[in-house]
């Protein structure tokens, strides 16, 4: 039996990236995947589809919460059940505190934090009435340990475990679980458009010598999705091979 046979699982920002190898781990372990980008991407539908399962991609504004509440009606609806949320949805915008513009700061923790609320208060009540779930907020390791430059991305990043923590005791009684991922150096495209010299510097940090894979993240999420990881929670797990221990 696959692991997430017959679960819904609902994973924001999921067109590319993290987000869709998540997707794509969750679908070939038995989850039908609704997914959320700023736009209906049909390609990621079909290749999530293409694994057997039922998929759905919709247009979403993750930071706007009368829009999220609309999408998660729709998604109930069309689906028949929420058991996963995976708050992957996020944007950066980098500069050191001195230059930072207060548009960097608010695009940052709205797209970041506050669509991790908005997503949470709408699925939560969904998941009381089946009795459970499992929530998974996609941090990172400046969440926990702070970046130079990064202020606003790292307060998000912080502010989405302490989300997890907090839910984690709140809805604990109800069976629903909540924890999050801080991942560490991670080869995606965003990191694959970094001179080879920043890439190598940073990787000679890395006691494993190397970046990690979308597929290592998907990895734990997917463990933290299934019932393998039913007594786990209010967790926050970085993936970082060994660099911030």
């Amino acid at each position: 039996m696959r692991l997430l046979e017959g679960k819904t699982a609902l994973i924001t920002g999921a067109a590319r990236g993290i987000g869709k190898a998540i997707a794509l781990r969750f679908a070939a372990e038995g989850a039908n995947i609704a997914f959320t980008d700023l736009a209906v991407n049909e390609d990621t539908q079909a290749e999530i589809a293409a694994l057997g399962v039922k998929a759905k991609s919709y247009a979403s504004n993750a930071a706007d919460f009368a829009e999220t509440e609309e999408l998660i009606k729709q998604v109930k609806e069309d689906f028949g059940a929420i058991d996963v949320l995976v708050n992957n949805a996020g944007i950066t915008k980098d500069g050191l505190m001195l230059r930072m513009t207060e548009q960097q700061w608010d695009a940052v923790i709205g797209v970041n934090l506050k669509s991790a609320f908005n997503f949470i208060h709408a699925v939560v009540p969904v998941m009381m009435r089946q009795r459970g779930g499992s929530i998974i907020n996609m941090a990172s390791v400046v969440g926990v340990h702070g970046n130079a430059g990064q202020a606003n991305y790292a307060a998000s990043k912080a502010g989405m475990i302490a989300l997890a923590k907090s839910i984690a005791q709140e809805m604990g009684p109800k069976g629903i679980r909540a924890n999050a991922i801080a991942p560490g150096f991670i080869e995606t495209a965003m990191t694959a458009a970094l001179p080879d010299a920043v890439r190598e510097q940073w990787k000679q940090k890395i006691p494993l010598r190397r970046g990690g894979t979308p597929e290592d993240v998907a990895n734990v999420a997917l463990f933290l999705a299934s019932d393998l990881s039913s007594y786990v929670s209010g967790q926050v797990i970085q993936i970082d091979g060994g660099m911030n221990t």
